[in-house]
Formats: structure tokens, C-alpha cells, sequence
């Protein structure tokens, strides 16, 4: 079978899919913007395409979002068109159509069958607008107009979508009905073998420190800080929580830009927008047990979480991140934000702890308890990895999911381009 794989930071969540298939003996080729020069990796063959065009200046601040994934979408069909040319004819498309590239994919090749990776409906509704009231804009209205013209980009897709793939059933659950019906829901999986328990991990946040298990060290992960993820009300517990825990680290890992909402204002980064709210409250010997590692290695991220002692997640109601699944997997101690994502994977009691997303001194407070008790975070912990390995191994449970979800898609007659 032949199979082309759209993603525009490859491999993306096909990590793992695109090499077994190569295993297998299917052609994969991956078609993308990220690369310059034509490459192998793993056995895919990987195909550049550059993007052309830029943003209208003057466009209606609705449509940017949209003309932005057009842009990508033709310069996509352009490469496509390319590789057309010099013979390739996949079977099956399977695309990540987050950013647009896809959506004129089936003019190209229109007897290929589409699978879309389905990560998230922009829904207009609370808790999905709304959900924090500090950064609500003045009118709500509009608001969800501007939501609701963000998925156009899924609107596109919905009509040649011959079935999508979504990694938790809460994501999955923001498509429309008629979607959900084509939907398969299968984490991208987490790899237990290696994310386990380390009683020997060490981490080196300083030339002249290094953290272990004989430390206690609260960890907190954004892909970047930011308060979509709850950086902010970490930072506001935080001044409580250096003054109760005496000899505590905290180490934070992520950039200063933005995954997911709005941008900063003024030009600053969220970053510092809340460290400089709370320094003024936090004496200097207890600043310096907090430490902003930035975007590191992935070693380093995996010693991180193996030498935590509590690990702090808080998210609105969003796409679930990989770091929660991967430090359960590691055998973390998890205090958690109770919010729909997360209750899927956590479980009060058994395998976390879990606290009003908003409330920061139930944050310290919980997390202050836990810290003082070593037979709860061990019995949590060792639950979380079994979890983890019963629910989402990415062996013997999720990529197997993934591959019969090609397989299935190969067998299904393409939707065709509505005219």
C-alpha cells in the first residue's frame, strides 16, 4: 500500500505510525513544510514543499486565521501536484489538517482515501468560551463568532473526511454528531518501556545543582508557559508553597511564546507577566529554589519527571497533554486541575489527586498534604503507571489501534470532492 502521511511539523503524532508501516512493507512518503531537502528517516521518504504567500494586512481579523491555512493549503496542492507527477498515487491520505495543508488534497488524488487526525472542534459554548473570566474579552459575542469562523478549516475537511482518528474521547466529543460517527478514538500512545519509574534519575538544573530522588522536587510542564495550561495559577500558589516547603524545588519546563491562546499584551511574555506579579512576595533564598529550564532535550524532560517528588498539571478544557500521560507512565505523584480532559485520565484518589483549576490555595494546600505523605504519592503513583500501561501502551495497545485504523481506511470508498 501506498500512503502518504501531511503534517507540518512531521512526525508529529505519526512518531511511531510512519515506521511500523515502513515495517511493514508499505511505501510512506510524508509531504512537508518543515524540511528543505528531500531526506529518509526511518524508511519514510520525506518530500518538502515550501509555502508561498503571505498574509493580507488589511483582512478581516475573522478571516486571518483561515487565510493562513488556505496559504498553506495551496502551497500543500502545489507540492502534491509535483509528486503526482513523478508517479505517486497513495492509497490512503492521512493528515493532521490542524493548519490547512490538506484540505485540497483530494483534487489531486481523488480515489485516495482521507484520514484526518481530529484534535479539536472550537466550540463557542462554556466552558469552552469563557472558562477563565480574567482573560475574557469585552465582547463575548463576537468572540464566538471568531470561534466559529476558526472552523472553517474543519468545515473544509468534514466533506472528504473518510474517517478521523482522535487520541481521547473528550476531544473526539467536540465534533459534531456527524463527524463523531467516522471518528475512531485512539491515543497516540505512551512508550512504558522507556518512561519508567528511575529510583536513579538525576537532574541538572545548575552548573553547581543537581536534583534526585532524595530531593523534593515539584515539577510543572507547558509546551509554553502560558494560561491555558494554568501557568498563572501556579505562579500565584507558588509564594505559599516555598514558604511551607522549606527545602522544596520547583522546576518548571517551557518556552516563553504561545501554543494555544492569546498572545501576551504589551508585547511581554506570560512568563514574566507572572513572575514579576509574584517576586515581590517571594524572599530571594526561596526564588532561588525555582528553576526555569526553558524547552530541553527530551532526556532531559524524562530525567525531570523521574525525579519528581509531586508533579503540578492544570489545563482548561482542552486537548490533553502528552507530559500527563508520559509522568504517569514515569510513576509521578499528580495533582491535577479537575477539568473534563483530565478526569479521563485521572481517577480522584487512585491514580492523582485532582483541585479546582482556579483555586490556588486549594493547590497548596492539597499539594502541601501530599508532600507530607510519601505512602499516598507511592501508592498514586505506581496506579498511574498501571494505568498507563493497561490504557495507553504504545506496543501492545495503541499503535496496533492506529495501524487496523489505516488498514480499515484503505478499504473504505472515497468520499468524493463536492463540486
Amino acid at each position: 500500500m501506498k500512503i502518504l502521511l501531511i503534517h507540518q511539523n512531521f512526525p508529529g503524532q505519526y512518531k511511531h505510525l510512519a515506521p511500523a508501516l515502513v515495517e511493514m512493507g508499505h511505501q510512506v512518503v510524508a509531504l512537508t513544510c518543515k524540511v528543505k531537502e528531500p531526506a529518509v528517516w526511518k524508511g519514510v521518504q520525506i518530500v518538502p514543499y515550501e509555502i508561498k504567500g503571505q498574509s493580507s494586512p488589511k483582512i478581516h481579523r475573522w478571516l486571518a486565521d483561515f487565510e493562513t491555512k488556505v496559504i498553506r493549503a495551496t502551497s500543500c496542492y502545489v507540492g502534491a501536484k509535483a509528486l503526482k507527477q513523478r508517479g505517486f498515487e497513495p492509497d490512503v491520505i492521512c493528515a493532521h489538517h490542524g493548519w490547512g495543508e490538506s484540505m485540497f488534497l483530494k483534487d489531486v488524488w481523488p480515489q485516495a482515501r482521507l484520514g484526518l487526525y481530529c484534535e479539536l472542534y472550537h466550540l463557542t459554548e462554556p466552558p469552552f468560551v469563557g472558562f477563565d473570566p480574567e482573560f475574557e474579552t469585552r465582547n463575548l459575542e463576537a468572540d464566538r463568532f471568531r470561534i466559529r469562523m476558526k472552523n472553517l478549516n474543519n468545515r473544509m475537511h468534514e466533506e472528504i473526511m473518510d474517517a478521523g482518528i482522535s487520541p481521547t474521547r473528550f476531544q473526539a466529543s467536540t465534533f459534531p454528531d456527524r463527524w463523531q460517527e467516522r471518528i475512531t478514538v485512539a491515543h497516540d500512545g505512551v512508550d512504558t518501556d522507556l518512561v519508567v519509574p528511575n529510583p536513579n534519575a538525576a537532574l541538572k538544573v545548575s552548573d553547581d545543582l543537581t536534583l534526585t530522588r532524595n530531593d523534593e522536587v515539584i515539577t510543572f510542564i507547558n509546551r509554553n508557559l502560558e494560561p491555558y495550561r494554568g501557568y498563572h495559577i501556579f505562579m500565584r500558589a507558588l509564594p505559599e508553597i516555598l514558604k511551607r516547603r522549606k527545602s522544596a524545588h520547583v522546576v518548571l519546563i517551557g518556552g516563553d511564546e504561545v501554543s494555544y491562546g492569546s498572545k501576551a499584551p504589551d508585547g511581554k511574555t506570560w512568563k514574566q507577566i507572572f513572575i514579576d506579579e509574584v517576586r515581590g512576595r517571594i524572599p530571594t533564598p526561596h526564588w532561588n529554589r525555582v528553576h526555569f529550564m526553558g524547552r530541553v532535550p527530551y532526556d532531559t524532560y524524562l530525567s525531570m519527571i523521574q525525579v519528581s517528588t509531586a508533579h503540578v498539571y492544570l489545563t482548561y478544557p482542552f486537548v490533553l497533554s502528552w507530559s500527563l500521560l508520559e509522568s504517569m507512565s514515569a510513576g509521578c505523584a499528580i495533582l491535577a486541575s479537575d477539568t473534563a480532559p483530565v478526569k479521563e485520565a485521572i481517577t480522584e484518589g487512585e491514580t492523582g489527586w485532582m483541585v479546582d483549576f482556579f483555586d490556588k490555595d486549594g493547590l497548596v494546600e492539597r499539594l502541601d498534604a501530599l508532600l507530607d505523605d510519601p505512602a499516598t504519592r507511592q501508592r498514586m503513583g505506581e496506579n498511574a503507571r498501571a494505568h498507563v500501561v493497561e490504557n495507553y501502551n504504545l506496543q501492545s495497545i495503541c499503535l496496533p489501534k492506529h495501524i487496523k485504523w489505516v488498514e480499515d481506511l484503505a478499504k473504505l470508498d472515497a468520499r468524493p470532492v463536492l463540486a
